[in-house]
């Protein structure tokens, strides 16, 4: 989210199916709207909703039917005992290699941007020029994060990802903030507002719509697939491939819950959040390249670089060190994200692993899977 808030509405509002159809002008007014549009469909109702059928699935089996909180016990319904044997194997494993698969996406987004920030506040070699990882800065950026993130997982639940998720929170709070107050706050809130509001209805149609190509390069049609295929094929698959790492996470933390809570709780919130991010963090680049303030600086960065290069622009004439502070903030923020993320799916592999026990696990177990995520 922190790569993606500044970045995604601003790679929208560069392009998207509306500019490339002719119907609306690259960085220009009239496509301020339609930019939202794709940001909240890619971050919104359609991704949390994987996740809480996944998690409520297993929830539901599991805590009501007496099932291991495992990912063959959501499918009980299909194939009943059969799911005890060799089936029931084969499903697990599935799921152990697509959370493997999705978290190591996520993290390789996330290393891209803790290296650029690590650049930002004075560790050089780590980046090439436009703020690339180099070989050095991804060994260097995996090596911490995920030393952190075992560590983490083997003190456990209440100690180290409690601790961590808490710093977590205060700091983004605080970067909401800064972005709420001192950023684009209007420009922030209508975006917030009006992009729900056409998120909504246009729904239906963007849900299901798919470009065809013509397999002529450079035609209208052929763009437009080729576009569909970089943003909301790729995120489609991300959301199935995550489906069975958040879904299991929602079910272990939403025991006692009612399916309206768990709803409200796994996809509406959630959903909300992400468009917050979105709404102020994004919506304050977009200002900034709108007004000609920004002059491109957000839009030549590169994507994992955009937040820095932002709160650097907004900061670096105030004061170099209160610039370099919020950098530091930031990169703090984004190990913090990263880290939960990698304990938490080394313990929902240990869960998944261990047949849905979700007591305490065995130490050189939580090691081998950090050490095959860090891989």
């Amino acid at each position: 989210m922190l790569t993606w808030a500044v970045a995604e509405p601003i790679a929208h509002f560069k392009n998207n199916p509306a500019v490339i159809q002719g119907v609306n002008s690259a960085l220009s007014q009239d496509n301020v709207r339609e930019a939202y549009v794709w940001s909240y469909l890619h971050w919104g109702l359609g991704a949390w909703a994987c996740y809480a059928v996944a998690g409520l699935s297993l929830a539901f089996f599991s805590y009501r039917r007496g099932l291991p909180l495992t990912i063959r016990s959501a499918l009980t319904p299909l194939f009943g005992k059969a799911l005890s044997g060799t089936l029931g194997h084969i499903i697990d494993i599935v799921a152990v290699v697509a959370t493997i698969l999705g978290v190591a996406q996520t993290l390789g987004f996330g290393v891209e941007q803790f290296v650029a920030g690590l650049t930002r506040i004075g560790f050089g070699g780590l980046a090439t020029e436009d703020c690339s990882a180099t070989t050095i800065g991804i060994i260097v950026a995996l090596v911490v994060i995920m030393g952190a993130s075992t560590l983490s997982a083997l003190s456990g639940v209440g100690k180290g990802i409690k601790w961590i998720s808490n710093i977590n929170m205060v700091l983004s709070i605080l970067l909401l903030g800064f972005f709420i107050i001192f950023g684009a706050t209007w420009f922030g809130a209508t975006a917030f507002f009006i992009g729900i509001w056409d998120y909504l209805v246009a729904l239906p149609w963007l849900s299901f719509n798919v470009y065809a190509s013509d397999g002529v390069e450079g035609s209208e049609a052929f763009k437009l697939a080729q576009w569909q295929g970089w943003w909301p094929v790729f995120y489609w698959a991300w959301w199935i491939v995550f489906a069975p790492f958040v879904g299991l996470f929602l079910a272990r933390i939403s025991r006692g819950r009612t399916i309206r809570e768990f709803v409200l709780g796994a996809m509406i919130v959630p959903s909300l959040m992400c468009f917050v991010w979105f709404a102020w963090a994004g919506g304050t680049a977009v200002d900034l390249e709108l007004n000609g303030d920004a002059n491109g600086v957000l839009l030549d960065a590169a994507n994992g670089d955009k937040i820095f290069a932002m709160t650097a622009f907004m900061l670096e004439p105030i004061s170099q060190a209160l610039s370099w502070m919020m950098a530091v903030m930031i990169v703090v923020l984004l190990m913090t994200f990263l880290v939960t993320s990698a304990d938490s799916a080394v313990l929902i592999v240990n869960t998944i692993n261990a047949a849905g026990d979700e007591g305490p696990k065995a130490r050189p177990h939580i090691l081998f899977w950090g050490g095959v995520l860090w891989r």
